[in-house]
């Protein structure tokens, strides 16, 4: 079954690998066993990994934070993993003052905050993901996609499941939670409604068999594992 898969980077990477030594991590060797887990007919035709550039001034290591990204995005691509970026957006706003966790939050006592919110990123999945189920219908059989598989737990994209198992009923819609287990975090129901299959967390051994080699070969420099991972 050809299998096109579509990833949100951030979701991924505080879901899954944060907290981690496991962060040098080669999706596309992983997507490819968990797609083979779950239907041994399964084979992967194209993963669209979506992401947004990190800002130096507001990461832990600064210049180093964005440097270790570009690194790993230059493996991805390596590996023949689309990259596609939106943007993050840094604005004043208010919230709900923290007192301590006994004490509600409460609307009548905020304080200002600067808000960092990753833009485009749910609607250029969506669109991707809707837009590739279309194609499809102008295709020869042998080189239609017959899968899709969401790589996130936003249930945000639960309108585009939603709309491409009713407009394309043919197309398999499989959904992968970037979900560590033994953190015992819920399922969201509405990504499960709308999806054919679910896979609810992926194991630390699969994370240690699914890594890159610390030097990974590119059309141009060697992409080298950042030493702080």
């Amino acid at each position: 079954m050809r299998t096109a898969f579509f990833v949100d980077g951030y979701n991924l990477f505080y879901g899954l690998l944060a907290g981690t030594p496991y962060k040098w991590l080669n999706l596309e060797s992983l997507l490819a066993h968990v797609a083979l887990v779950e239907n041994p007919q399964n084979s992967v035709v194209s993963i669209d990994y979506f992401t947004s550039s990190i800002k130096p001034e507001l990461a832990t290591l600064g210049r180093v934070s964005k440097e270790a990204q570009d690194t790993y995005i230059r493996a991805l691509r390596a590996t023949n993993v689309t990259v596609h970026f939106g943007r993050h957006q840094l604005q004043p706003a208010k919230a709900p003052r923290f007192v301590d966790r006994n004490t509600k939050a409460s609307r009548q006592d905020k304080v200002d905050i600067w808000k960092l919110e990753e833009k485009e990123t749910d609607v250029h999945i969506a669109i991707s993901m809707y837009r590739t189920a279309w194609r499809q219908a102008t295709l020869d059989r042998q080189t239609r996609i017959e899968q899709l598989v969401l790589v996130s737990s936003d249930t945000d994209m639960t309108p585009a499941l939603k709309a491409i198992r009713a407009d394309f009923p043919h197309i398999i819609v499989g959904v992968i939670l970037p979900h560590r287990a033994g953190l015992n975090r819920p399922s969201p129901g509405s990504l499960k409604d709308h999806s054919h299959w679910l896979r609810r967390v992926i194991t630390p051994e699969e994370l240690f068999l699914h890594q890159f080699p610390e030097r990974v070969a590119t059309g141009k420099k060697p992409a080298f594992k950042p030493d702080y991972w």
